[in-house]
């Protein structure tokens, strides 16, 4: 309720100079509008501090078809986690209201705090379910070994994103598909923008990620190098691509983010099932480059089919 009331306040400071000038008002009662107003924001403060408003514990803002999201929804899962997906359209938010996914917002009596960029949510992960069970934890230890690999799969995260939109923006119905569009779990005013305001989102989308036919090279031999280098690591049969043992939140993460071209029956935990993107229904171009990942790199597409397999709980 005191998002809503803020919302509100907002909305009147924004059209309070409209209202002086509408009605004409003086100086004096020009000063005494914005003092209401300001009066009228301390007030919403003091409500939200006397009686905090009845929230999940742990939220987790989303976009369902987002491998970053896949990389933190799929470690929380596997950490037994009870939270909430707070699913958002597509790229609205990050144009729109500056606000990235995914998000984690977490909240102790009165008192919200919002964690954002999916290392970061990990690193807070490990912190605070550690010292609950050190061993169900154990998979998100952050040794220097997995942090650096961490680092070079979320660039392979960015590249992936750069090939899905040059091989999607120009089809309006399936970029507005993955985008959530279509989904029920969107708000229906947020589906109803995505359409309305579909051009000025490719134009942004363009530019953000200086989408073009040099930077789609660029971002495929990005792409094919982590897959040869994964593919290097697992052609013996390993488990992990760190070597023995259990696979950790790295294994997780190059399974997330590969899930986005691959996309196992079980990727996003039954979350994300409505705005899948069927191989047979993407362009052509975009099944050649599949075809040629998976024929390339068998034993990385093994690896990632077994971990969503044997370790993707799904709800």
């Amino acid at each position: 309720m005191t998002g809503r009331r803020l919302l509100v306040h907002a909305i009147f400071l924004t059209i309070a100079p409209v209202i002086v000038a509408w009605f004409g008002l003086s100086v004096a009662a020009a000063i005494l509008l914005v003092l209401l107003l300001l009066l009228w924001r301390w007030l919403v403060v003091l409500s939200g501090l006397m009686a905090p408003a009845k929230a999940p514990a742990v939220v987790l803002s989303t976009i369902a078809a987002s491998h970053f999201v896949e990389k933190v929804r799929w470690c929380m899962d596997r950490l037994g986690l009870e939270y909430v997906e707070q699913p958002a359209g597509g790229a609205l938010g990050v144009f729109f209201l500056g606000r990235t996914v995914p998000q984690l917002k977490l909240r102790t009596g009165a008192v919200q705090s919002t964690i954002g960029n999916s290392a970061e949510i990990l690193r807070y992960l490990w912190g605070r379910y550690a010292f609950e069970d050190r061993d169900r934890a154990a998979f998100l230890e952050p040794t220097a070994e997995r942090l650096a690999l961490e680092e070079r799969l979320d660039r392979y995260g960015v590249n992936l994103q750069v090939w899905v939109y040059y091989h999607l923006l120009d089809d309006r119905e399936l970029t507005l598909h993955a985008w959530g569009a279509g989904d029920g779990a969107t708000p229906r005013w947020q589906r109803l923008a995505l359409k309305a305001l579909f051009p000025l989102l490719r134009v942004l989308i363009r530019r953000a990620f200086r989408i073009s036919e040099a930077r789609y090279v660029k971002a495929v031999e990005n792409i094919e190098n982590l897959l040869a280098e994964a593919e290097e690591k697992l052609a013996g049969g390993g488990r992990c691509l760190l070597g023995a043992g259990e696979p950790d939140f790295t294994d997780l993460q190059f399974a997330a983010m590969s899930g986005l071209w691959l996309m196992p029956p079980e990727y996003g935990g039954g979350k994300a099932d409505a705005v899948r993107i069927e191989k047979e229904a993407a362009p052509a171009a975009m099944r050649a480059d599949i075809d040629r990942w998976s024929g390339a790199y068998p034993a990385a597409v093994s690896h990632v089919a077994t971990l969503y397999r044997e370790h993707r709980m799904t709800t």
